[in-house]
């Protein structure tokens, strides 16, 4: 029969296909139409430009994946929420809003400006080489291309602009800072009594039907989790680079081929008079305009040390002018390219002809080189051999990883082989369902925790597949001894149950008697408590929760009698007897207003930016309970 097919593989074909499109026409389409208008439904809508559902979904996506990457421990669960996506949602509109408004505005840089952003400012160091020209290699492994980093950075730029301008120019009034600072450092005369509970400890002893009693009500308090006790490997760059050797003659080959990454970028001071010119003037303004800078260099030409003295007078540029034209030191990409071509193209202490660009007409001077200098090989030999073994022990990973995942998948009943073969360590460790906070690693991993405690891995106590943890790291585990969630028996742990018994009847004895003084004092407002302190919101002889009610009681009539339950803390009374005026070193602390600003400024831009929402027309078109839709 299969010599048959393959002898009439064009009739086979026709007949498979007779019997699969008519399936797909009367059972597919509606079903295929039907998720492609889910994808492409209007989720929001800003300046008559639509978020679609499917770009919302891969947006959330991608937060989360970033998230994992930052914490590789977090339950991804937490992130996969319906208020996380709305929050997604909520950034990929305020994006679009910010965009719109640079493009009304006109705050996109222009490709001279995002070039000299880009080589001057430190955030963008890691992707610049020491020429100041950009990485491709690295944007390459992010799958970027240079027009895409230029294009991704003027939106980043441009959206920045919008908000900048009122952040750095919002000031609040003195009166607001005033009143704020006055609620904020106001402090009162207290007279209070704090009834702990471990002065009542000792008078409290819980019986027998007390310690059961609490133990059957708190079962979930007590109750162990789930928890396996495992081992593992771990197939990673790191490992696979202890059994790397470079040979000498390929690290100087290495050093050979990169020379322009162990150079430092050659730099130039140039001093420069501007006759301005602008790209769009008319003729007879740029020969007049070229016909000046001519004059002003033979005025040069003939006394080379007035230079300073003619730019002072002369230059039409007004950030070097009053320096004597001085533009301090660049490297390549920083000027306008015939700018920069005559500048590289000059020594030290030359004078250029007069150069044309875009701003005008230019008389350069070169005042200084720096830079260029190329490094030992001996100085920078185990730079060169760490970078070396780093990148054949990716390229080792690369190529380790598929037979180090179908290893584990193939003889799953032991790890031993990929121990042997990929020259790992076994290590054991004791973990549970689910991650535990703030812990790191690969053992931190959701998704190979899941993997841990399905079904198969705990009844067959088979390896898990290979699982990606992030950087670079694939690990394979399996369970050794499985313990399922349990409460554990009242004997195992009486010493707990009966210290949470004492606590608690000792906080009920301490309430009884601090409601008892409470109500006294009522009576007989006269009545003074033991301790008098000062309270303000940063401090305090009392748990915070007394601040809070002090600072809360309507002060208009004194003294103002207060109880506060502080649970398992016991319970306060006390008496506001005072207002007092506020610490005056405190209200003189520069800082103060300067963090009020800051939030005023902060409210401000939530308010420009709700108005800019009006103004492109925002419309959100699912309700805040749909964002788990999907």
């Amino acid at each position: 029969m299969f010599e048959f097919i393959r002898q009439h593989t064009r009739w086979a074909l026709g007949f498979v296909l007779l019997l699969i499109i008519p399936s797909f026409v009367f059972f597919g389409v509606e079903g295929y139409s039907s998720f492609r208008e889910a994808a492409n439904k209007q989720v929001a809508v800003i300046d008559g430009h639509s978020i679609t559902q499917a770009e919302w979904d891969q947006a959330h996506q991608r937060n989360v994946e970033r998230m994992r990457r930052q914490m590789p421990g977090v339950d991804i669960k937490l992130l996969d929420t319906p208020e996380q996506k709305r929050l997604t949602l909520d950034g990929l509109v305020r994006e679009k809003v910010l965009l719109a408004a640079a493009n009304a505005q006109h705050l996109l840089p222009t490709d001279q400006r995002l070039q000299r952003l880009f080589v001057s400012d430190p955030q963008y160091a890691s992707i610049r080489n020491p020429d100041g020209s950009v990485n491709k290699d690295l944007l390459a492994a992010q799958g970027m291309s240079s027009e895409m980093l230029a294009q991704q950075l003027r939106i980043e730029v441009g959206m920045n602009q919008v908000l900048a301008g009122l952040a750095g120019s919002a000031t609040a009034p003195k009166s607001v800072v005033g009143l704020a600072l006055d609620a904020v450092l106001q402090r009162r005369e207290v007279q209070g009594q704090l009834f702990e509970p471990k002065a009542y400890a000792g008078k409290v002893s819980p019986s027998e039907a007390d310690i059961e009693s609490y133990y059957k009500a708190q079962e979930a308090v007590f109750k162990l989790p789930e928890q396996a006790e495992i081992e593992y490997v771990t197939l990673d760059i790191e490992g696979l680079k202890k059994g790397v050797t470079v040979s000498e003659e390929d690290l100087k080959k290495y050093y050979a081929e990169n020379a322009n990454r162990y150079t430092a970028a050659e730099e130039r001071r140039a001093s420069h008079i501007l006759i301005k010119a602008e790209a769009n003037a008319s003729a007879a303004e740029k020969q007049k305009a070229k016909a000046r800078a001519e004059e002003l260099l033979a005025e040069v030409r003939k006394a080379p040390a007035k230079f300073v003295e003619l730019a002072k007078k002369n230059s039409q540029d007004p950030g070097s002018a009053e320096k004597g034209g001085d533009l301090d030191f660049f490297s390549r990409g920083a000027m306008v390219k015939p700018f920069e071509d005559a500048a590289f193209g000059m020594k030290t202490g030359e004078i250029s002809p007069v150069i044309e660009s875009d701003f005008g007409y230019h008389i350069i001077k070169l005042d200084a080189v720096r830079g260029g200098e190329k490094k030992s090989f001996e100085s920078v030999r185990s730079e060169i051999e760490a970078e070396v073994k780093r990148q054949l022990a990716q390229r080792k990973y690369a190529e380790s990883a598929e037979e180090f995942t179908n290893m584990v998948y193939e003889q799953a009943d032991s790890l031993q082989p990929a121990v042997d073969k990929f020259k790992l360590e076994k290590k054991k460790a004791t973990v549970l369902r689910n991650p535990v906070p703030g812990q790191t690693g690969p053992l931190a991993n959701a998704k190979l925790l899941e993997a841990l405690f399905s079904t198969e891995s705990i009844n067959k106590k088979r390896n898990t597949d290979a699982v990606d943890v992030g950087g670079s790291q694939l690990v394979s585990a399996r369970i050794l001894n499985h313990l399922p969630a349990r409460v554990p028996p009242l004997a195992d742990v009486r010493v707990k149950v009966q210290q949470a018994v004492v606590q608690q009847q000792a906080a009920a004895l301490a309430r009884k008697e601090g409601e008892a003084l409470l109500a006294k004092v009522k009576q007989a407002q006269d009545t003074k408590l033991p301790d008098t302190a000062v309270v303000t919101r940063g401090a305090g002889k009392w748990p915070a929760e007394v601040s809070r009610a002090v600072l809360a009681a309507d002060a208009s009539k004194l003294p103002v009698v207060l109880g506060v339950n502080l649970g398992e803390q016991g319970y306060w009374v006390g008496k506001v007897m005072q207002v007092l005026p506020t610490d005056a070193a405190a209200a003189a602390d520069p800082s103060a207003p300067q963090q009020f600003a800051r939030a005023w400024a902060s409210a401000e831009g939530l308010a420009y930016y709700e108005a800019l929402k009006k103004r492109h027309g925002v419309e959100i078109k699912v309700p805040a309970s749909a964002a788990s839709a999907p």
